[in-house]
């Protein structure tokens, strides 16, 4: 403390200093002119300041760095180390990672390896305890962690808060599993998509703190007034902020944060993650130092990490140089006072955890062709999908024409449970579809337009799991996902190579090019998002909380 004092008094010349640039004061909303002195792991101050180091910022902005409030790893297909070394580069330096994905295969062990993966690297990564595993009694995950569990797990590991809670009904309906989970930690996620009234009040009743899962200005303005904050996501298939952005006005602005959720490895490469919502909330008419604000103090206010998120005296010298006001061009990130990357080049190695145990997954019996063949009946109920959210609509059939089938085998226990459903939307043709991932149990979803494609795609995927494409009978891309059947165990770049094969191969085929296939097909057995969702056991009607058929 003596020395960080003597460097912000001026008596000691700073570690390093930022000269003459542009600071983002996320407490009063503007930009100021100033030097930006760092002593160790702290700023000591902005005001005019000489260092050690000098650094010239004329005409460069300094922000925070910015914190992802609620995000899987898995959904990016690629281990958390492989992933770090992007999003720190692109600005990120704290994230909420919740392995409730790799939970629901692989139970503890899975938590662990995402744990051991992230050791080492300049980033502050609070692992969330995955509070839903399975995520409804309705699901068949690889395991299932019941309240005892779920403590004994979080306090063995020190996990940070609890994952969000999506058993919304057994909140409001107070099961007594539930209740006991929601006394593990303070901290508590949520996820309510759509809930109102007196079903929300009383699921806040249960100390959950954040949303994820609004998609209107409406459904934003009632949480916060009951006392959530709400997650402005915007991942890969859930684009939710140019909508919730709206919402967004100078009395409620400290009650926002950004997250990504789910995000595709093209994307995190392309566009980024936090920073990319930056941008497009500025884009939307928000002011930058808002944007900023947003991106950086309201998440660590809200959960209580105390002197983080802003360029200020005592704060933690988590900060970002930059060409322009709104991130995208970043000259330099810094974690605790080292520059960690440059240039949105990560500076730092990676020590990754092995991922051997987690290696063959996949447990199904054989399956024919005629495991892909379902009855159509004229007004049955189907599934319809639309681009950029994850919210289905139910609907009765009028035909069969441009509907593709989907099914769901339980691939855990090896039971040969098979959910079927017809699918709207999707519009696929000439093909299949197979994958490992499935929000949140996991279990192989594949979807086409005939049982011989939809056969093939499923025997590729071998019992390590992952992503394959067939075409007019012939396997044409496969992305293995070893570790989990959630993620490969190649580099980001490798990755993100095939994938870029996958979907050359995809844009030869007829769907829907408004959606993105496979971020999308994961999302489509997940119960807890409106509204027909399918399951191993059928097609689930979530807003009644029944099924429409099972089968």
């Amino acid at each position: 403390m003596k020395q960080l004092i003597d460097v912000a008094s001026g008596r000691v010349k700073a570690d390093i200093v930022i000269k003459n640039a542009n600071v983002a004061d996320v407490f009063n909303g503007v930009f100021v002119r100033g030097d930006v002195a760092v002593c160790g792991d702290k700023i000591a101050g902005v005001g005019r300041y000489s260092g050690v180091t000098e650094i010239d910022g004329t005409d460069k902005y300094v922000m925070p760095s910015f914190y992802d409030a609620h995000m899987h790893f898995e959904s990016v297909m690629i281990r958390p180390s492989e992933y770090l070394k992007a999003a720190v580069a692109r600005g990120v330096t704290a994230f909420n990672a919740d392995p409730h994905e790799i939970a629901n295969v692989c139970g503890e062990a899975g938590i662990k390896f995402m744990i051991d993966d992230v050791k080492g690297i300049p980033a502050d990564v609070r692992f969330m305890m995955p509070s839903c595993v399975p995520a409804t009694p309705e699901d068949c995950s690889g395991c299932v962690l019941d309240a005892r569990a779920v403590k004994d797990i979080a306090d063995k590991y020190g996990l940070f808060g609890l994952g969000e809670m999506m058993n919304y009904p057994g909140v409001i309906g107070a099961d007594a599993d539930v209740m006991q989970k929601l006394g593990v930690r303070d901290i508590i996620d949520g996820h309510a998509p759509s809930l109102s009234g007196n079903a929300l009040n009383a699921y806040l009743c249960g100390n959950i703190l954040t949303d994820h899962e609004c998609e209107s200005v409406e459904e934003v303005l009632e949480k916060i007034s009951k006392g959530m904050y709400v997650l402005i996501r915007e991942g890969s298939q859930t684009k939710n902020l140019k909508t919730t952005v709206k919402a967004v006005n100078k009395t409620n602005l400290r009650r926002f944060l950004f997250c990504t959720d789910d995000r595709n490895v093209e994307d995190l490469f392309e566009i980024g993650t936090v920073n990319n919502a930056v941008r497009l909330a500025v884009e939307c008419g928000l002011d930058p130092v808002s944007a900023i604000t947003i991106a950086s103090l309201n998440a660590f206010e809200a959960y209580g990490i105390k002197k983080h998120g802003a360029i200020a005296s005592g704060y933690s010298a988590d900060l970002l140089l930059c060409s322009d006001n709104i991130a995208q061009k970043l000259d330099k990130v810094f974690y605790h006072g080292k520059v960690v990357a440059e240039n949105g080049v990560p500076l730092f190695k990676t020590q990754p955890a092995s991922a051997n145990a987690l290696y063959g997954s996949v447990h199904i019996k054989p399956v024919t062709e005629r495991d892909f063949e379902f009855e159509f009946k004229k007004g049955m109920p189907i599934m319809r999908v639309f681009p950029n959210t994850v919210v289905t609509e139910t609907v009765a059939a009028q035909s069969r024409e441009n509907l593709n089938l989907m099914c769901c085998i339980e691939r855990h226990h090896a039971s040969g449970m098979i959910g079927h459903c017809y699918v709207d939307g999707f519009n696929l043709k000439n093909g299949a579809i197979a994958q490992t991932v499935g929000h949140d149990a996991h279990n192989i979803t594949v979807l086409g337009d005939n049982p011989r494609d939809m056969l093939l795609a499923v025997n590729g995927l071998s019992s390590d799991g992952g992503l394959v494409l067939v075409k007019d009978g012939r396997l044409i891309g496969r992305l293995p996902l070893e570790i989990a059947g959630l993620m490969t165990d190649a580099t980001a770049e490798t990755a993100l190579k095939i994938r870029g094969e996958l979907f050359k191969a995809l844009s030869e085929m007829d769907y829907n090019k408004n959606i993105e296939p496979f971020m999308l097909l994961s999302f489509m057995t997940l119960i807890v998002i409106p509204d027909a969702k399918l399951n191993h056991k059928g097609l689930f009607g979530v807003s009644k909380w029944n099924y429409l058929y099972k089968g």
